[in-house]
């Protein structure tokens, strides 16, 4: 099962991206920055999991790593 990470950081339009830590990408966050959903069965799973714990943020899968959910 993936385990994926939520970029602490926001990229120019916002969005903070969910990455697969398992798979690698090559626009990973710089382990600082990285904050740990834990494991899930696909990025639908994680950008969920990231919605429930930052409702106030506007949450999106990385195009490289997490293209299912890469809406913006």
């Amino acid at each position: 099962m993936p385990q994926f990470v939520l970029n602490q950081n926001a990229q120019a339009n916002g969005d903070h991206e969910v990455h697969n830590k398992t798979t690698g990408c090559s626009y990973m966050p710089n382990t600082v920055n990285q904050i740990d959903l834990g494991y899930h069965n696909d990025c639908h799973g994680a950008v969920a999991e990231a919605k429930r714990r930052w409702p106030n943020h506007r949450i999106n899968g990385c195009y490289y790593c997490c293209r299912a959910c890469h809406t913006s």
